[in-house]
Order: structure tokens, then sequence, then C-alpha cells
């Protein structure tokens, strides 16, 4: 996932959930506060409202029961008295109704009774003991508006009260969240910064755990490459240095020891014309050829070669080598791996023949008789790779170190410059060789050459 993908993710994340959270919360804890706060007031309106309606009830079933049972006086109101009748009557009487009760008094503390017989219209009446209906109707009235008021107050100050304990925790808790993430997206930035400071202060080999694949690991991944590339290109600088340095010795002693040897070898061979001690001689004559080869490879080895590189098809030329080198050596056993058809370089032919010719000649030294050869070719980061691997004893960690230095050796095969010259090579053909694990149980070479050049 891209760096400004996860980016607008944790931004969306921290802005609308922690809204949404808000909102829900917020509405729940609203609605309980509002239930709470009008709770106790809205039960005593609604118990005076039913204790009322109760009263008002019993009330009307006693009124009727007594008027009924000729226990209260009624007042009668005939129809030849209707000029006279108090108000409830006239509308009682139009209304074709045969009883009604109605209250009556100072705030409706007495109910009367209205009960038509015939053409006359009985009233009786009766107190509600001084509890005055009205007054109790317009205070359950009040009650009721001031429990739809508490409501809207409750609402009001429980909103604000809950908002803002609400928004404070809720945005310290995506505080926390966005910082924790925060954290987890800048820890690979502040590690690649951390790298970059150890690599500007000279350690080439620090490397850093890549993380993802976004733009951040693609980071640590470039920086891990680059690191190793300029720890190879320091070791590649320290190595050409010294290089010049053995190539000057080698002039110089190259020059001095031919200067030797010639009066030497030409005296020898005067001596050996004049008298018959040929044997001694000849073992003299014999070892000054030995010095005077030393001597062409020292020559050979402070020599800087034109390099005019060119296509060159690497399966081909390792085949060419491998086919060279069984004759001289049938008693190994060599094997190839590599892709089909042809794999194509830019270097000096000459060179990496040389190259070629010299790690496969180590190879079967160190494989010996019955021993194996897997020569193999590919394309690896960008490069022709050539890789030479025996069945050999392998390399000690102290000829690791000393592998590519020249020395000087006196056994009849080589020369103790092989490996050298065929870096120096390899180098001047703008590739390497390194060391790397045997696959056969010995030493192994990786020879890396440059691609060739698109568009050639």
């Amino acid at each position: 996932m891209r760096l400004e993908t996860r980016l607008l993710l944790v931004f969306l994340a921290a802005t609308l959930v922690p809204v949404a959270v808000t909102v829900w919360i917020a509405t729940t804890l609203l609605e309980r506060s509002l239930d709470a706060s009008t709770r106790e007031l809205d039960a005593v309106s609604k118990s005076l409202e039913k204790t009322g309606r109760e009263f008002y009830l019993r009330a009307r079933e006693s009124l009727k029961r007594d008027a009924l049972a000729g226990r209260l006086e009624p007042r009668v109101w005939m129809p030849a008295d209707r000029d006279r009748w108090p108000e409830p009557v006239p509308e009682f009487a139009a209304s074709g109704e045969t009883e009604r009760f109605q209250l009556a008094g100072q705030e409706g503390d007495k109910l009367e009774y209205l009960v038509r017989r015939g053409p006359e219209v009985r009233v009786y009446s009766a107190g509600l003991g001084g509890i005055g209906m009205t007054r109790l109707s317009e205070q359950y009235r009040q009650a009721r508006e001031r429990v739809d008021a508490g409501r809207l107050g409750d609402l009001r100050r429980g909103f604000i009260y809950t908002y803002m304990v609400l928004a404070a925790g809720v945005w310290l808790a995506a505080f926390a969240v966005l910082l924790l993430l925060a954290r987890r997206i800048s820890r690979p930035i502040r590690q690649l910064t951390a790298g970059l400071s150890e690599l500007a202060a000279g350690n080439l080999d620090v490397r850093i755990e890549p993380a993802g694949s976004d733009e951040v690991g693609q980071a640590l991944h470039a920086f891990n490459r680059t690191a190793g590339e300029l720890q190879q290109n320091r070791d590649r600088l320290v190595y050409l240095t010294q290089l010049a340095s053995w190539q000057a010795l080698a002039r110089k002693m190259g020059h001095e020891l031919k200067n030797s040897l010639t009066p030497i070898r030409l005296t020898m061979e005067e001596i050996l014309a004049r008298h018959d001690e040929r044997e001694a001689a000849q073992i003299v004559v014999d070892e000054i050829e030995s010095l005077e080869r030393r001597v062409r490879a020292f020559s050979e080895f402070a020599a800087e070669p034109p390099v005019e590189p060119a296509s060159l098809d690497i399966n081909g030329l390792v085949e060419e080598r491998i086919a060279l080198l069984k004759s001289a050596h049938p008693e190994v056993l060599y094997e190839r791996r590599g892709t089909p058809g042809t794999l194509p370089a830019y270097a000096d032919e000459d060179l990496v023949k040389g190259i070629l010719t010299n790690l496969l000649e180590n190879a079967a030294d160190a494989a010996g008789p019955g021993g194996r050869i897997l020569a193999a070719t590919a394309q690896l980061n960008g490069k022709v790779a050539i890789e030479v691997h025996d069945s050999g004893p392998g390399l000690s960690q102290e000829a690791r170190r000393t592998l590519f230095q020249p020395t000087i050796s006196f056994k009849k095969r080589g020369m103790g410059l092989g490996l050298s010259i065929a870096r120096k090579s390899a180098l001047l053909s703008g590739g390497d060789i390194l060391v790397i694990p045997g696959e056969l149980g010995g030493a192994g070479f990786r020879v890396l050459l440059p691609c060739l050049p698109s568009g050639s």
C-alpha cells in the first residue's frame, strides 16, 4: 500500500471515526441524562393525575349512591322557573342527557349531580373535603409544564456537559491512536535517517531491515543497495590503489631482475659452450629461465593492456574455454548450467578469456582427479554473472583475506599472480570477481560483467 494512501486512511480514521463515536455516545448519554433529570417530577405529576382521577370517580359514585338512596336533599328546578335556572341547568336541560356531574364551589371543591326527572331537573351536591379539583388540575398542568421545561433545560445542559467531556475524551483517545500510528509510520524514516548518518560517518557496513513494500520500504531497499555498492566501490578503490603500488613494485623488480638475469644467462651459455659440465650448467640455465618467466609475469601484471569492449556471447565463451581445458584435465568432470541461447555482455574478449582460463585452471587443480567443476551463467541484478565452483577442499579464512593480493610462487605451475591479474581484468572491464559459497563443497567464484547497452 502506498504511503500516501496510508496517510489518507490515517487522516480519515482520525477524524471521521472519533466524530461518529462522539455522536453515538453523546446521544446515548443525553437520553439517559434527560430521563434521569425529569424522572421524579414526571412520576409525581402522573401520580397526582392518577390520585385526582380516582378521587373524583369515587366522589361521583358516592354522590350518585347517596342521591339514589334519598340521603341527600336535591335542589329542584321546574320548567315554570326556567328564567331563574342557574347557568349549568339550562345547558343540561337542552342537552338531552339524563344525568351529569360537574364541579362547583370555590376552586372546584364541590361536586354537583344533575338528574332529569320528567320536565324537572334535580341537582344534588356534596363537598370534596376541601380539595379543589380545579386547583388540583392547575397544579397538575403546572407540573407537566415544568416537566417539559425540565426536559428542554436538561437537554441543553446535558448536551453541553456531555459534549465537552466526550469531545475531550475522544480527542485524547484519537490523539493517542494517531500518535501510535504516526510513530509506526515514521519509524522506518527514523531508521533511514540514522542509517544515513552512519553512512556519512564512514560506516559502510550499516544495513536497515526493510519493512513493507511502499515508498519507504523501497527507500530502505535502495539505501541497502547504495550502501552495498559504496562498500564494493570502496573495496575496489582500495584494491586498485594497492594494485597500482604492486604494479610499480613489479615493474621495478622485473626491470632489476631482467638486468641481472640476462648477463648471468649469457655467461652460463658461454661456460656451457666451452666446458663439458652440461648437467650442472643446464640446471642453472633452467632456473634462470624460470626466473625469466616470473619476470615476464611481473611485467604482464604491471602492464596496462588496452581495453576494447565489445558485444560477447558469454555462454559461447564459457563453453569454448571448457572444451579447450577438457583435454588438459580429462580426469575432471565439467558441468554446465545457464540460460539457453546467447547471453550477451559488453567487455573485452581477451580479458574475459584470461579470467575464465585462470578460474577454470585453478578449479581443476583444486578438484584434482575425479573432481567436479560447475560453470554457471545467468543475469543477476543488471549484470552478467559467471560462476565457477569446484569440489576441492575450499578456502580457509586466511586464504580469503589475501586471495587477490599478488604473491610470488615458485611452483612449476602458477606465478601467484593469476587471481590478481584476473580481478584486475574484471575491474578494467567494468565488473568484478567475488568469492561466494561453493555449491560443490569447495571454492566458488562469481565474475560480474556489464550487460550489453540498450540499442547496441
